[in-house]
This record gives C-alpha cells, structure tokens and sequence, in this order.
C-alpha cells in the first residue's frame, strides 16, 4: 500500500511555468517570528536559519531567482506575487497547529508550495510512522497515548518491556515538551498526544543519522551527536552534526522510506537510528520544515535551486 498524495497545485495556472523564463522569478522561503533576523523573540537555534538563507540565496540567484524569506503567518504578504514557496524555518507551528495547517492551505491555493499542503498535512501527526510501518519501515517499538494519564505512564514500561523511555509530542519537533522517564520517577503533565518508546543508547553512542534527498535524490547524510550527559541531539541542547559517507545498506534503507511515497518530495529529511541487530531504524521522515543541513552538504543550495526550476518548468 501507497500513500496517494495529490498534488493540486498543478491546476495553478499562474504557477506553471512552460519556458525557460526564469529571471525576475521570486521564491518565498517560509521562515517564522521566531527564526527571522532581528526579531526579539528570536530562538537560539536560529542562526540555522542563516545557514540555509546563505546556502540558498546565492545558489537561487545563479539560476535567476530571488529567494525571499518572510514569516508564514504575515497577514501583508501577497503569496500570490511569489512564483513558488518553499517551507522552512516555520519553527512555531506546533503550538498553533490549526492556524498553520490554514496559512498552508491557502498559500498553495495561490503558489506553488514545496512540500505540498496534502503532504504536510499527513507528515504533520507522528502517527504517520504507523503507515510506513505497514509498508515495510523498521521503527523503534511506540505506543500511541492520545491522552497521558498517570495509569498510561505506568503501563507504558511493561508494555514497552523497559524501564526507560521517551515520551514525545505527536506533533512537535526540536524535543519541546520532551520527556526521558525512568520506572518510578515523577511524571509530569503531559497535556498533548503523546508517542512512548524504549530510549535506546545509541543515540549517545553512534548518535543519530539523517539522510538528505533533494527531488528524490540522495544529497549528503550527517550523524548528530548528543552533548556530554545529555541525549538530546538538537543545536538548542548543545548537539553537535558531522558529514559522514553512509555505507551502501545504510543508504539503501533510507532511500527506501522515501520511496515508500508515491511522489518524491521536493526536500525531505529521513531521521535513522541503529539498532542492537546493527540495522537502522526509523524515528522521523522530515517533510515539512526540516533543518537540511547546509554546511554538511555545500552542495544543497545549487541541488534545491535546480529542482525547484526543474519542477516549475514541468509543472510537476
């Protein structure tokens, strides 16, 4: 079984573009109040914001296109202006979910948006892990918890057979709301949907792996390490990222999670741990806004501008 992920957006006529005109073309890159330079709430993971800016920017305008990064929820912005919008930095989304998924929305009745709205509304929810389950992907054993209650927190450790776990939003990103639980330890409050598993240490000893694809295509992989005592691989926790060249199984089988789409995303992020029978295992496929990592992989700006004019051209 397939996930059928339309893409409407190919009925926007004023999107579509049948020739080689690109010059004068203009890209939104869809950033937030929380990541966009000079904003007094902006977040200290930020800077990774200028990386992207930086990587793209110029490779943008080398194909002939200016890349703009404005805030998803700007109640000025003339999205129909834009010849496309791309999904970036919108790094406040979870806590305004409703909000967002209606911005989306609406942006890709007016532009081309990458990732397409039906894509983002499927990624958006962690329980999409359980529909890649089913078609073959190796995760991490979860249980589901729409509503935490104390009882749930408890029977979470027979049911997992650990006495650690990690309880994580089920919509949600950077670990905001995170939580590592040893058997016995006070429980928080845990007022959202919630997923539990086993933590596994070798997210603190091999760390974490993420695959970049770029239009399908594999673009550059990196290992995310946690900071000393912690195990929390984010830049906010002290994570720290390193290029690596993965092995041909470890490649095979993040490509086979993206290839579990019936269409390939423009950017999409594929999350891996290794498990104990040495295999990967998945935690995230990143579709909506995820971090690309730029200086692991210089090669991702002039990858991002030439499919994005490749998929302007053809209209797909």
């Amino acid at each position: 079984m397939v996930f059928l992920i339309a893409d409407c957006q190919t009925t926007l006529m004023d999107a579509t573009v049948s020739h080689d005109k690109r010059a004068g073309m203009k890209i939104a890159y869809l950033a937030s109040r929380v990541t966009l330079p000079g904003s007094d709430i902006r977040r200290g993971d930020a800077f990774e914001h200028d990386y992207m800016m930086n990587a793209l920017v110029p490779a943008f305008a080398a194909q002939g296109m200016t890349l703009i990064d404005i805030s998803w929820d700007d109640a000025e912005a003339d999205w129909a202006s834009f010849d496309a919008a791309i999904i970036g930095t919108t790094w406040d989304y979870w806590d305004r979910l409703d909000e967002f998924l209606a911005t989306i929305e609406r942006i890709g009745q007016r532009t081309r948006l990458f990732n397409p709205s039906e894509l983002v509304l499927w990624n958006i929810r962690k329980t999409y892990l359980r529909h890649l389950e089913m078609n073959g992907a190796k995760l991490i054993p979860t249980l589901w918890l729409d509503t935490v209650t104390r009882e749930d927190v408890e029977n979470a450790f027979d049911m997992l057979g650990s006495d650690d776990l990690v309880f994580k939003r089920q919509v949600g990103a950077g670990a905001k709301d995170q939580h590592r639980l040893k058997r016995g330890a006070p429980i928080p409050d845990m007022p959202h949907a919630m997923m539990a598993q086993p933590f596994i240490k070798m997210i603190q000893d091999e760390g974490e792996i993420s695959f970049i694809f770029i239009d399908g295509e594999f673009s550059h992989a990196l290992v995310k390490r946690a900071a000393s005592g912690d195990y929390r691989i984010q830049s906010s926790y002290g994570g720290t990222e390193q290029a690596v060249t993965p092995s041909p199984a470890d490649l095979a089988s993040a490509q086979a999670v993206i290839l579990m789409l019936d269409t390939a995303p423009l950017y999409g992020r594929v999350d891996m741990l290794r498990g104990e029978a040495g295999d990967l295992l998945l935690m995230e496929l990143e579709l909506i806004e995820p971090y690309l990592y730029p200086h692991e992989g210089p090669g991702l700006g002039a990858k991002m501008a030439s499919a994005i004019v490749r998929r302007l051209r053809s209209g797909s």
